[in-house]
Parts: structure tokens; sequence; C-alpha cells
């Protein structure tokens, strides 16, 4: 009994030790991927600032700019550092799944990647924009914009965050609909419902206006309709 007893705390500390060494192994690459791009943190705020035409921006306190290069640097660090740390917590976990299971959700990782980056691309360059036009275009001749960088940062992660979740909607889908959680057709019989809460939720993340509403909502429904068609799609696999 003692045999047995020493040998599963040695499985626990080797476990640990595992654990300890891929943490480390993350902590050095975000470290590094972070140094990167604070080098090129300038092209970064400079492209930023391109995307809105006719804006002036400011920084309102000393250290406003340099807080916010530092911000973009550890950004730009966990972004890079992101598909290590993703293999490394699969690294980790998967010698206790199956075959079967190892498979499901190592596609549901690649996939759910793959369309974090498409919401991200599309707010950039297509929903950001827009917004912009369309905010700015509120303007009187005796208030001058003067906004700081700062919560234009602020401004462009708070979207950009939003619709890589959002369209992380199918991957959701799949695995609710897969684990048998919900079933399709729940889901088709309750569409409309879905959608009423797809406005409810867009005009509760976005500035108050109908622009930045249907923005966000219009690609909700639509990539409901794809969770929807691909769930389907699993489902009749099963």
């Amino acid at each position: 009994m003692k045999k047995s007893s020493s040998d599963k705390s040695l499985t626990l500390v080797g476990h640990l030790e595992e654990l300890r060494r891929r943490i480390l192994i993350v902590a050095i690459s975000f470290l590094a991927t972070s140094i990167i791009c604070y080098t090129f943190a300038e092209k970064i705020i400079r492209n930023m600032v391109s995307i809105s035409d006719n804006i002036e921006f400011v920084f309102i306190s000393p250290a406003e700019l340099v807080l916010a290069t530092f911000r973009i640097a550890l950004l730009g660090g966990l972004v890079l550092s992101g598909p290590l740390l993703i293999t490394q917590i699969w690294l980790f976990v998967s010698p206790g799944l199956n075959s079967k299971e190892q498979r499901y959700v190592a596609i549901s990782i690649l996939l759910g990647g793959v369309f974090f980056a498409l919401g991200v691309v599309f707010s950039y360059f297509i929903v950001i924009p827009t917004m912009l036009i369309f905010f700015m275009g509120f303007q009187l001749d005796i208030i001058q914009p003067m906004i700081s960088f700062s919560s234009y940062l602020s401004f462009i992660l708070s979207i950009v965050f939003a619709f890589g979740i959002i369209f992380e909607l199918p991957i959701l889908m799949i695995l609710l609909t897969r684990f048998g959680i919900v079933k399709v057709s729940f889901i088709k019989k309750n569409r409309k419902y879905i959608i009423l809460i797809i406005f409810v939720v867009a005009a509760v993340i976005t500035p108050p206006d109908v622009v930045s509403q249907l923005l966000l909502a219009m690609p909700m429904i639509l990539l409901t309709e794809v969770g929807i068609f691909l769930s389907s799609m699993f489902s009749k696999k099963e």
C-alpha cells in the first residue's frame, strides 16, 4: 500500500512539474512577443489612427500615450503568444482524453481561432470605420472634438473583442448540439426569439445608436444561420 501511495504522489508531482514547465514556456513566449510588439507599437498606432478620417487625437495626461503604447504591446504579445498558449494547454490535457474527444476538441479549437480572427478582421476594417463616420457626423460648430487616444484605443479594443467573441457563436452552437445540451430542432423552432435576443444583446454591448446595433446584430443573425447549418450537418453524421 505504501508503494502504491508513493507512486501516486510521484505522479502528482510529475503533473505539477509539467504544468510549471508549460506555464514557464508560455510566460517566456508572452514576454518575448510583447517586446517585439513594443518595437512596432508606433506603426500600430499610426495604422489605428489612419482608419479614422479627419480625426485629430490628443493625450490629456503626461503618461497617457506611454501607457497606451505598453497596453498595445501587452495585448499584441497576448495575441501572438495565444497559439502557443493553446498548444501548451492542449498538450497538457490531451493525454486525459480519448481519441474521439481529442478530435472534437482539436477541431473546436481550430475553428474557434479561425472565427475569432474573422470577427477581429471584420470589425477592424469594416465596422469601426463605419461607426467612426457615423459618430463624427454628429458635430456642432460651437463644440470642437478633442478625442484622447486612450479613449479611442479603448473603443477599438471593446469593438474588436466583442466581434471576436460574437463570431464564436457557430462553434458554441455546434458544441451545444453535439453534446446534446440543445437540439437543432429547438433552435430552428425558436429562431425568431433568438433574433430578438440578438438585437437586445447588440443594443446592450454597443454604443446607443442604430448603426452600431445593426452592424453587430446582422452578423450575429448570419452566424446563427451558419451555426444551425453546421449543427445540422454534425447531427446528421451522428
